[in-house]
């Protein structure tokens, strides 16, 4: 099999990666490519021998020498189409501010396309929808994650007026941004919190506004990952309920967000255990929601906040 097509592709590609980036690792260029690290470093030297001016780091890796750029490179209908994807999703799921500068880059992609590509992409574009029935950020904050992603680049502090969970009152917060990340249909940041004196999660849609600083961060801080994966060794409790066959169907997305582990059907019913890292408030009221069609097997102390719940809605009803 002539391995040459494919191996020309894989060197533009390359050379378009290195020029999107301020350094490139070699391995990073391997796992994309699904090839050896020698076969990165041969193509790099045939970059390098038709004149590409690229410039290597033992340890750190390959970046082109300053001021070296090719003219744009068009794109494929497929990949023009994956930009439709990613447009549709950015209405959907990121602040006005964030949107709207994604929009306008979408106005320069379409601008190089060639004509009959126009078309095709427009046929796609306006029968794709993104519905969401959540409220990602809260109206008072239009711009919220625009600066928080200015805030992680730039190395500066924000002030958040931030409404808890468990409370009305709105407190001032200086943060260091780490970063955000999407979890469980919310946006959310990790950040060191100077009130608290500790790194905190805070929830897009109860920050009720956002001021940029110029206060550089006052610490160092560790990749995101790092934080998430210690977030993991929270302690869980072990929950097992009985719930009926012909609800289960509607469980199976967000049980994920409550810590499932497995199922198994027991006398025409079926048995499921999880490992829940906050049972009495998240899980119980969760619970609540299907509470009619299941049974509680362990523990007895999710068995109680039930009862609880139950009662304050009661004497709210009365």
């Amino acid at each position: 099999m002539d391995e040459t097509p494919k191996r020309f592709d894989r060197i533009v590609a390359i050379l378009i990666q290195l020029q999107s980036k301020k350094i490139v690792k070699a391995q990073e260029l391997a796992n994309r490519f699904d090839c050896s690290l020698r076969t990165i470093y041969r193509d790099i030297r045939t970059l390098e021998a038709s004149g590409v001016p690229i410039y290597s780091e033992t340890g750190v890796g390959y970046a082109l020498m300053e001021g070296y750029r090719l003219p744009p490179v068009m794109f494929s209908r497929e990949e023009a189409s994956s930009f439709i994807a990613a447009e549709k999703l950015m209405q959907k799921f990121t602040d006005e501010t964030l949107g709207n500068h994604y929009a306008s880059a979408m106005y320069k992609l379409k601008a190089v396309l060639r004509s009959d590509d126009k078309d095709w992409v427009s046929n796609i574009e306006s029968n794709v929808l993104m519905q969401s029935s959540e409220k990602l950020f809260n109206d008072k904050s239009p711009n919220t994650l625009a600066t928080l992603f200015e805030s992680i680049a730039e190395k500066t502090q924000v002030v958040l007026s931030y409404e808890t969970f468990n409370s009305d009152q709105i407190t001032e917060r200086k943060i260091e941004p780490v970063g955000v990340f999407h979890d469980n249909n919310n946006w959310y940041m990790l950040g060191y919190c100077h009130l608290r004196k500790d790194y905190r999660q805070f929830r897009a849609d109860r920050i009720h506004g956002i001021q940029k600083t110029e206060t550089l961060f006052s610490l160092e801080h560790n990749s995101l990952e790092t934080y998430l994966d210690k977030n993991k060794t929270v302690p869980t409790t072990k929950i097992r309920i009985l719930v009926e066959k012909k609800i289960v169907k509607y469980l199976a997305y967000e049980r994920k967000y409550y810590g499932f582990v497995s199922e198994q059907e027991i006398d025409g019913k079926i048995e499921m255990t999880f490992m829940s890292r906050d049972t009495l408030e998240g899980f119980s009221r969760w619970y609540m929601m299907f509470g009619d069609y299941a049974t509680i097997l362990e523990p007895a102390s999710l068995k109680t906040r039930i009862l609880e719940l139950l009662e304050i809605n009661k004497q709210r009803l009365l």
